[in-house]
């Protein structure tokens, strides 16, 4: 696919929709976002494996685009005590 003939927002939706549907990510929480020749990927995963297999299948479904991987890191913990309400 030569991602600079379609419209931005149809990259968009396609890099998403990979995203949500490949076996490696599965992940619907990423917010995708093109910008002329540019693909920003954006949201909270929990490891920076994971930051990076998004980004690699962002890359591969828009190879005519620079991908920015805006994704950010979040601790993922245990639940402390029980709250008691």
């Amino acid at each position: 696919m030569e991602t600079p003939h379609y419209a931005p927002h149809y990259v968009a939706a396609r890099v998403q929709r990979v995203l949500a549907e490949d076996d490696r990510t599965n992940e619907l929480g990423i917010r995708v976002d093109v910008r002329g020749e540019e693909l920003f990927l954006r949201g909270q995963v929990s490891s920076d494996e994971r930051r990076h297999q998004i980004e690699d299948v962002a890359r591969e479904t828009a190879p005519g685009l620079r991908v920015h991987n805006e994704i950010k890191l979040v601790e993922v913990r245990e639940p402390g005590e029980e709250e008691h309400l």
